[in-house]
């Protein structure tokens, strides 16, 4: 009997050991780690987590003195994270997804917790925003927030864990992003119907390289696959308006501005309703792959496991992006 109460004390020693040692921190600091190394800000965080400034503040001094390290440099109001906070800001946010995920199946909820959605225009436009309206119909206690930028801001918020999840037209040129192929793509030049080259046949590059050219910005997707395919023809284009949005691009060329060069599945309904004219140049290679990026050390919840698959369901068994069905929104 004595010798099973001396076990059953050891064990409750090592147990208190090890519940010292993880609680030596909470998941509230890590929280206010995350949201200043996100913001750069600690009044910017406190608001985002509803605390006050000093809780904030008083939560990552602690964390900080805790382990007697610095996981910020402090450069006049904001502050920017170290080497050591980059490093461990993907383990804290893991941390805390996890941690969001395991309370909801403790407390029963049947959401799958919440996603922040990065897209391209010609993906956020034209997929994106019914693919997410047909995810929340189906999950309602679900959030997700959707924000449309170009390829270049996209990746860039992923880097900063500003967004869980991107969906791109253009390549990805960071090492910390994880990058998965969806579906091809293609670039189309085209113009208005009225437009001189409308009833032409196939054209070189030299018959359009001097017409006045409509393009999106440099930083999209769009733009980068244009000059690669004329920077492997050895050639360039004369730009007359460079644009932010597709559908505006779409509109100066229907005015008869210029030509232009946009997605196929932007231009699909537009080629229908005969409103604007594919214009074929066989010289220029403007395919390209719609791809999910996220963050290597982001962990995917359920909600950004099924909103992936969701996507993957959507494109099986097709071969390009204007082929796509779109979801049947009530």
């Amino acid at each position: 009997m004595i010798e099973r109460w001396c076990l059953f004390a050891k064990r409750i020693i090592v147990i208190s050991v090890i519940e010292k040692e993880y609680m030596r921190y909470t998941l509230r600091q890590l929280a206010v780690f995350a949201e200043i190394a996100r913001s750069e800000n600690v009044s910017q965080a406190a608001r985002v987590l509803s605390l006050s400034q000093s809780a904030a503040s008083t939560a990552m001094a602690e964390f900080e003195r805790q382990f007697d390290i610095q996981l910020f440099d402090r450069v006049g109001k904001r502050l920017h994270l170290n080497d050591r906070g980059r490093k461990l800001l993907p383990l804290a946010l893991e941390l805390l997804d996890r941690a969001a995920e395991f309370e909801s199946m403790l407390r029963g909820d049947a959401s799958m917790g919440d996603l922040r959605i990065g897209a391209t225009l010609t993906i956020g436009n034209y997929l994106a925003t019914l693919i997410v309206a047909e995810f929340l119909q189906r999950h309602p206690e679900s959030r997700v927030e959707l924000h449309v930028y170009n390829t270049a801001t996209v990746v860039e918020r992923i880097s900063e864990h500003r967004i869980d999840l991107g969906m791109i037209e253009g390549e990805c040129h960071s090492s910390e992003v994880e990058v998965e192929p969806w579906i091809e793509d293609e670039l189309v030049v085209f113009c208005a119907p009225g437009h001189r080259l409308a009833l032409a046949g196939p054209l070189s590059l030299d018959e359009i390289a001097h017409e006045s050219w409509i393009l999106r910005e440099p930083g999209s997707g769009t733009r980068e696959t244009l000059e690669h395919a004329l920077w492997r023809r050895g050639s360039n284009v004369n730009v007359r308006f460079e644009l932010e949005h597709t559908e505006a691009v779409k509109r100066a060329v229907e005015f008869g501005l210029g030509i232009g060069c946009i997605s196929r599945l932007a231009l699909r309904d537009a080629f229908r309703r005969g409103s604007l004219v594919p214009l074929a140049v066989p010289e220029l290679d403007l395919r390209r792959m719609f791809q999910f990026v996220w963050h290597r050390g982001k962990y995917r919840n359920e909600a950004m496991r099924v909103y992936l698959e969701r996507c993957r369901m959507l494109t099986r068994g097709l071969r390009r992006s204007d082929e796509i069905m779109m979801p049947n929104v009530a």
